[in-house]
């Protein structure tokens, strides 16, 4: 996947500067995401159907500390 010029913020960003947030952009076959603070990084890409499992794993944390925990 080439790198994508469609990026969007989250609609969890808040206010503020908006530059501590998430960014997803979405080509026909997949989907990418940033961390906004370093917008130059390779992006984490899933194939379009992977990422909905991705969300959906995601959605059994109530918190990102949660999740790094389980990560070890």
């Amino acid at each position: 996947m080439t790198t994508p010029d469609n990026w969007r913020k989250s609609s969890y960003s808040g206010g503020g500067d908006g530059n501590n947030c998430v960014e997803i952009a979405n080509s026909t076959t997949h989907i990418a995401i940033r961390d906004s603070k370093t917008p130059t990084a390779a992006p984490l890409t899933f194939p379009t159907g992977a990422f909905t499992t991705f969300l959906s794993a995601l959605k059994n944390y109530s918190t990102v500390t949660d999740f790094a925990r389980f990560r070890g």
